[in-house]
């Protein structure tokens, strides 16, 4: 699909793109960037601050796992300056779309270089435990994604290093405080097991903060959990006495709401931050809120007591 669709561009690329580079470049003289997911676009915005014209590849309330890539999505890569992706894992269709991207003054940043997808909190088997792409909920990592945004921004516009690292030094002291915050008051908690009736998504953020961690199904959104498995995390919340199963945003929660009628559970959200819906973007929802929201919802899911 990707491999028609940057031939159905090529000519347009070719007859335009050089034209509207130039007159988008020397209209506002704005660092121009693409980012494929909400963490990334967010860090971006935060760190390219004034200087940066930022937008967000996937539409708001599109699950990114399974993008298929559009002829605008490509045109708009094309016409950047930094491409940021997180990694091949988490965005399965980038080597595709990268190929096509033709642009010689485009610079492709994968975000998540450099830093482990290991996880070792998953309770299956089945999962591959070194391929975990969603770093970005360690907290830790996060600031080391802001590090690699800020190096790319140093490299593609010098001139701007000052604003752009101060920028990314007050981005990073606030995700340093969250961290501190999730680590405090998770320590508090009566429970440790979080049951997730979703796909494999939050295994970072439980390692990075001891936590015991049990999901649905795979790394896929679509992937289908075995029965054993629905058995198996009923009996969990059953014998630990928990009231709370946690779903993800941009997914129905099918599996979930099956887990709670059998268990007398209830719903509540922990949000991956891979996405946001459009009312969200256009409220100004940010990664930070974001992650504020799901340290109030664990607390309530595992019964806090700050």
């Amino acid at each position: 699909m990707i491999l028609f669709v940057a031939f159905f561009v090529f000519a347009l690329l070719s007859s335009c793109e050089t034209k509207n580079q130039t007159i988008e470049s020397s209209r506002n003289g704005k660092l121009k960037v693409v980012a494929t997911i909400f963490p990334l676009y967010d860090f971006a915005r935060q760190i390219g601050g004034e200087d940066a014209d930022v937008s967000l590849l996937i539409p708001p309330g599109t699950e990114p796992h399974s993008f298929d890539p559009r002829p605008e999505n490509i045109i708009a890569a094309n016409r950047a300056e930094i491409f940021l992706y997180t990694n091949n894992i988490m965005e399965p269709w980038a080597n595709s779309l990268l190929k096509s991207l033709r642009s010689p003054k485009l610079l492709l940043v994968e975000a998540g270089k450099g830093i482990p997808l290991a996880d070792e909190h998953s309770e299956h088997r089945f999962e591959r435990a070194s391929h975990d792409p969603h770093i970005w909920l360690d907290l830790e990592k996060a600031q080391k994604i802001a590090d690699n945004i800020l190096e790319n921004f140093i490299s593609k516009k010098p001139a701007k290093r000052e604003l752009y690292q101060s920028n990314a030094r007050k981005l990073k002291e606030t995700l340093a405080d969250l961290d501190r915050k999730f680590s405090a008051v998770l320590k508090t908690c009566k429970h440790n097991t979080v049951v997730h009736g979703g796909h494999f998504a939050f295994g970072h953020l439980a390692k990075r903060y001891n936590l015991r961690y049990v999901s649905a199904s795979g790394f896929s959104p679509d992937a289908e959990p075995s029965p054993q498995n629905l058995v198996k995390m009923s009996k969990i919340l059953k014998n630990e006495g928990l009231k709370h199963i946690f779903y993800e945003e941009l997914v129905t929660p099918r599996i979930a709401e099956v887990i709670a009628k059998e268990t007398g559970a209830s719903l509540i959200l922990l949000h991956g931050g891979h996405n946001i819906s459009k009312q969200e973007l256009d409220n100004g929802t940010t990664f930070i809120s974001l992650m504020e929201r799901n340290l109030e919802n664990i607390k309530v899911g595992l019964q806090c007591k700050q």
